[in-house]
């Protein structure tokens, strides 16, 4: 007996679920809901655009174009944050109840002052305390002059005694080395006594005291 009345469940909801199925995509579809407008001023209805239209919690949006016309698909009951610089932030809430999956709308924004503390100009007394003052002025460098500083060949000479290579770089030194130690594989490496070069580099060294013990410092 249990097992026939589990089997009839099982049979009932196997009937049903297209129906309940069907019941839950409709009911998505009309939570789902496209808002398409405007955005203008509330003194002189003129278009305002590059607004930010957000949902609020949800990290997704839209811009308005030139024109202030925006478009963007929500669910009834979300959210809308509009935010541009120089207009207060303005929030409009979806009806849930709203009839249909499109909706028009022409938001209005109130332009937002902002004051700024206030800034006294007083002249210098005298000619001389002025030509003291522009004297001793610090004037900050501008953008070439600080990319001609930071290019000084004493300053990359520098740089280049105290910075570590990178990993570019000593992966490239270390295939130099196994390339040039293949080369060779097979057969003894060439000597360097017969080459012009490193006798240079060997008297340079010399004539700089390179070779020089520390014991004769003292």
């Amino acid at each position: 007996m249990q097992k026939r009345s589990y089997i009839l469940s099982l049979l009932i909801v196997f009937l049903l679920s297209p129906f309940l199925l069907k019941a839950q995509i409709q009911e998505f579809k009309d939570s789902i809901i496209q808002i398409s407008g405007i955005t203008m001023t509330a003194d002189s209805l003129k278009a305002i655009p590059a607004v930010s239209i957000m949902v609020k919690g949800q990290g997704r949006g839209t811009i308005s174009n030139r024109q202030g016309v925006f478009s963007i698909v929500v669910f009834k009951g979300d959210t809308l944050s509009f935010s541009a610089v120089g207009f207060k932030k303005k929030d409009y809430k979806i009806p849930v109840n709203l009839p249909g999956n499109a909706y028009s709308l022409i938001q209005l924004m109130i332009e937002d002052t902002t004051y700024l503390p206030a800034t006294i100009i007083r002249p210098y007394l005298t000619k001389e305390e002025f030509e003291r003052a522009f004297a001793s002025m610090d004037i900050p460098d501008d953008a070439y002059e600080v990319a001609r500083k930071n290019t000084e060949g004493n300053r990359l000479r520098a740089l280049a005694r105290v910075t570590p290579i990178d990993g570019r770089e000593g992966t490239n030194m270390y295939l130099k080395k196994q390339a040039q130690s293949l080369y060779y594989a097979g057969q003894p490496p060439p000597q360097n006594i017969f080459n012009p070069l490193s006798w240079a580099q060997f008297i340079q060294a010399w004539k700089r005291g390179d070779f020089k013990r520390k014991d004769d410092d003292n």
